[in-house]
């Protein structure tokens, strides 16, 4: 249990345990980058705009948003990504080389998809580090070269952000107050009864974070 502020919507900070988070924590508690820090997220789900989300608070620049869904790509750009490339479409890496004139110097990773986690970890320049954060089931595997960890590179999962919850979620209650942490526009709210509609809305993107309203 984690006691926040009383004066902000309670029904607004159930995302904040479990996907919001992780994927800030990944950035602020992980990465922890400096201004001026090029970044990008692969997966615009709840998870990889919370990471985006505070990429913009770190000030990174330029801030990339990679996914196969025009309409998350387009939200990704209004939340703060500077340059958004549709995977399905063009080459990730080569295009993200272009934007920096290298790679990244940090890259996220929220699908869980071995063909997509190579990607996060090809696009890094030297020294760069690439966090895991999506969750893949047992036996799933991947590959990359081996002169990718000699240049430096660091690839690393994450667990909950590697936050407490105790400061960390209080933490970014207060940046959600104060108008630098928008968690409201990722939630949609949906009735109990419409349960099957929020699963299926989920699925295909529609909807970035379903929040179920149980009756009284």
């Amino acid at each position: 249990m984690v006691k926040v502020r009383p004066d902000v919507p309670l029904d607004l900070l159930g995302p904040l345990a479990c996907g919001i988070q992780t994927g800030a924590g990944a950035v602020l508690n992980v990465m922890t980058p400096d201004p001026g820090k090029s970044f990008a997220v692969f997966g615009s789900g709840s998870v990889g705009l919370a990471g985006l989300m505070a990429a913009k608070l770190a000030d990174c620049e330029p801030i990339i948003a990679v996914d196969i869904r025009p309409n998350r790509l387009d939200f990704a750009r209004a939340l703060g990504a500077t340059h958004t490339i549709d995977n399905g479409c063009e080459d990730a890496v080569a295009a993200i080389r272009q934007i920096t004139g290298g790679g990244v110097h940090f890259a996220l990773e929220t699908s869980a998809l071995p063909a997509v986690f190579r990607q996060a970890v090809d696009c890094l320049q030297t020294c760069g580090t690439c966090v895991l954060a999506g969750s893949a089931r047992r036996g799933t595997e991947v590959s990359f070269e081996m002169p990718v960890l000699e240049a430096g590179r660091t690839v690393r999962g994450v667990i909950q952000g590697d936050s407490r919850p105790e400061t960390f979620i209080p933490h970014l209650v207060d940046l959600f107050a104060a108008g630098r942490l928008p968690i409201d526009r990722l939630v949609t709210f949906y009735d109990f009864a419409d349960i099957n509609r929020a699963a299926a809305d989920a699925v295909t993107g529609t909807t970035i974070k379903p929040v179920l309203r149980v009756p009284q």
